[in-house]
């Protein structure tokens, strides 16, 4: 019976401190997007809906030009948005509520492609009309260049950055030294001024290292944000790196990270 009391205790201060959030994920069916739309949704059903979260996965019809049915209904309510999407050109009136959610200082998470999230590539034509694209979207939101690949196609470590301190939210529970990057690494320097970085990718035999996760605040309501360029299928098996997207969604949304019982640290 005292089990039985300790464990009711236990649940009813659980669901007292974690805030249940609506949180929308924007992706796209795109093969050379590494495979995000599996990823986003068993993120979802293992990490993100057992803390009681509602998640919505919105995935666009095709790579460009991208519509995403649903986001406009989603938008409203949603208190964080997740990106995981490469060049889309979606309709005007779509990118125009993932602006207005930054403005109203809404948090967002990016994930590896979102640095090139609404950026064409520079041999597309322009976008169709009635659809818009966010050249500055990586500057002028996460605080860092799409400057192309540091090393292609090759693996690299990742460590702490040495100015992170080693007791910060967004790193409880999370080995670094296990963790290693599967995939190009971006060239993402110079970053914002504004921009704390964490973690730094180091390839073999290449010069400088890249910040591979860092927060920021983003435009005068302060919308807090958090990216990673990891982000291959081969990094998402890490334990370490669900137990970071974790935190950063405990982090983004303001809530303690030692709140987190998903199942990236089993």
């Amino acid at each position: 019976m005292k089990t039985m009391l300790f464990l009711i205790a236990a649940m009813a201060l659980f669901c007292a401190t974690v805030r249940a959030a609506d949180i929308v994920c924007l992706t796209s069916e795109d093969p050379n997007n590494y495979d995000a739309v599996t990823f986003l949704n068993g993120f979802a059903d293992q990490e993100l809906r057992p803390l009681g979260h509602r998640v919505t996965v919105l995935a666009g019809n095709q790579p460009k030009p991208t519509h995403f049915e649903g986001l406009l209904s989603a938008m409203p309510d949603a208190d964080l948005l997740i990106v995981f999407v490469r060049r889309a050109t979606p309709p005007r009136e779509q990118l125009d509520v993932v602006r207005g959610h930054l403005q109203a200082g809404k948090p967002m998470i990016g994930i590896r492609t979102a640095n090139h999230g609404f950026i064409p590539s520079p041999n597309d034509p322009p976008p169709p009309s009635g659809c818009a694209a966010w050249p500055d979207f990586s500057p002028e939101v996460l605080g860092c260049q799409n400057a192309g690949y540091q090393t292609q196609g090759l693996p690299y470590r990742v460590g702490l950055l040495p100015t992170a301190p080693q007791d910060d939210p967004l790193l409880e529970g999370v080995d670094v030294a296990s963790i290693r990057g599967h995939q190009s690494l971006y060239r993402v320097l110079p970053l914002a001024k504004n921009v704390r970085p964490l973690l730094l990718g180091t390839p073999q035999n290449r010069e400088p290292p890249q910040p591979v996760a860092w927060t920021r605040t983003y435009g005068d309501s302060h919308a807090r944000i958090f990216y990673t360029s990891l982000g291959a299928p081969q990094d998402f098996v890490q334990p370490a790196v669900r137990r970071l997207l974790v935190n950063a969604v405990s982090w983004t949304l303001d809530e303690p990270s030692g709140q987190t019982t998903g199942r990236s640290d089993q």
